[in-house]
């Protein structure tokens, strides 16, 4: 079985991006399956909405996590888990190894204008792009990283970038990714509705707009800090 992490930073598209797998019927999604795992063994001052609710829904232990979810049984011959990378702390590597990884990535200004409106005052590891650079080396030493899929580009041409990243995880391209139909899903976490109102009115992807970003002093020295580790992973991003 083909098993796909897609760790991403928070507010980068990852859902609709998981609503476009779960269209295909050689495939399964899993919604983020660390919750739990990071909100046990974090160190955060964030407060993360319908936390009680995720501990009771999902194992606490990030090790049974990756025995009987990554590595469980599914209908499918593919199973995608979207991931936060953020998610990924106090957990063994060696899983990194026996699964197809892809990071999703996002301009950290674009993640914090839009990740503030929900919590305040996030810090970098709230972010998690500065993880996905050091995640990024280490599945380059694993040989287990088949794309690097960027926000901006996957919905400036998302039938290119969908194709692309269908052969690089040697998938035939499924023309039923690009729509979907609005509202919750089945494959949606008990976060849901704090955080996903906006892809629940989407039936695909949005075209892409770019946006005038005012951030407060704070947030805007974040973005400065989290530019470098983006840039470097935009670098070897499927281009649109």
């Amino acid at each position: 079985m083909k098993r796909i992490n897609a760790w991403s930073s928070p507010r980068n598209i990852s859902t609709a991006f998981m609503y476009a797998f779960a269209q295909r019927s050689d495939i399964s999604v899993v919604d983020e399956p660390l919750y739990a795992h990071f909100l046990t063994h974090t160190n955060t001052k964030v407060e993360h909405p319908a936390k009680e609710a995720i501990l009771e829904a999902q194992l606490h232990d990030g090790e049974e996590v990756i025995k009987q979810v990554i590595f469980g049984e599914y209908p499918t011959p593919a199973v995608l888990f979207k991931q936060m990378t953020h998610h990924f702390i106090k957990l063994s590597e060696a899983f990194l190894a026996q699964t197809d990884n892809i990071l999703l990535i996002r301009d950290p200004r674009y993640i914090i204008n839009s990740y503030t409106k929900v919590i305040p005052n996030p810090s970098i590891e709230d972010i998690g792009v500065r993880e996905q650079l050091s995640l990024y080396q280490k599945l380059k030493d694993y040989n287990t990283l088949k794309a690097i899929v960027d926000a901006r580009e996957l919905l400036l041409n998302p039938e290119g970038v969908l194709r692309q990243l269908c052969r690089q995880l040697e998938l035939d391209y499924d023309p039923a990714m690009l729509h979907w139909e609005a509202g919750p899903r089945p494959e949606d976490g008990v976060w849901a509705s704090f955080w996903y109102s906006n892809v629940h009115q989407s039936t695909g992807f949005k075209p892409y707009t770019p946006k005038e970003i005012q951030l407060p002093p704070a947030m805007e020295a974040l973005a400065l800090e989290c530019q470098p580790y983006y840039e470097e992973l935009y670098r070897h991003a499927i281009k649109a």
